[in-house]
């Protein structure tokens, strides 16, 4: 890809260690743009070497530490972005305490980043990773005669009763994140994958990865919340 199409225009990735996250950051610097990224500790090399050792990231890549729950730290990663791809959002099986592990993280993180694309005259875009669990969960059947559109999301009591703390998460931060942008004016597209998987660049198994491995290796028993 020709450096030409980023042309050193920065843009930011949230969560930069996580799977999604490190491919974006590779196509974007592939392409040419600085990319601003987020990590929990910049300083941990299972987190961060992968990144580093990526093509044009000693040039154009930026490591931040930010925090999901601490409101301004994404300001100075987001600050002077066209573009913020906010993928940081927690996903266990093991859940022990699903507020403090998933919910806050993913309602109170999702909103963080969006007032710091508030701030920030530059973000001309934001990328919002959702979930198929967002939009999956009605408990009601999809009959010939259900629409299914923008305005679909999943029942969060649904949810709850059933304790799908993930798509909990994930179905109360986008409903969140589009109530927030479009009081503020922000354009935000969402993408709302079921499984994600292939190669990995991150030296450690995600969880959707650790899955499927659990499969090919041969354990009869799986347990995992795709969506």
């Amino acid at each position: 890809m020709s450096a030409a199409i980023g042309d050193g225009t920065a843009v930011c990735v949230t969560g930069a260690s996580g799977y999604i996250a490190s491919w974006l950051v590779k196509l974007l610097l592939q392409r040419g743009y600085t990319v601003k990224a987020s990590v929990r500790d910049p300083n941990d090399p299972k987190k961060v070497e992968h990144l580093l050792a990526l093509d044009g990231a000693k040039d154009r890549l930026r490591l931040f530490k930010a925090d999901l729950l601490e409101e301004g730290s994404f300001d100075p990663i987001v600050e002077g972005c066209v573009g913020v791809f906010h993928t940081a959002s927690p996903f266990y099986n093991d859940v022990r305490d699903p507020q403090a592990e998933l919910l806050d993280p993913a309602l109170k993180g999702t909103l963080n980043v969006l007032k710091s694309c508030s701030k920030a005259p530059s973000v001309k875009r934001v990328v919002l990773t959702s979930s198929m669990g967002a939009v999956a969960f009605t408990g009601q059947p999809l009959t010939v005669d259900v629409v299914v559109d923008e305005n679909w999301f999943s029942d969060p009591e649904f949810c709850r009763k059933r304790k799908m703390w993930y798509a909990l998460s994930k179905t109360l931060a986008e409903d969140a994140a589009w109530k927030f942008v479009k009081e503020k004016g922000i354009n935000m597209v969402t993408i709302n994958p079921g499984l994600v998987i292939g190669p990995l660049l991150q030296p450690t198994l995600n969880t959707s990865a650790a899955a499927i491995a659990n499969l090919v290796n041969g354990n009869s028993v799986v347990t995992m919340q795709f969506f």
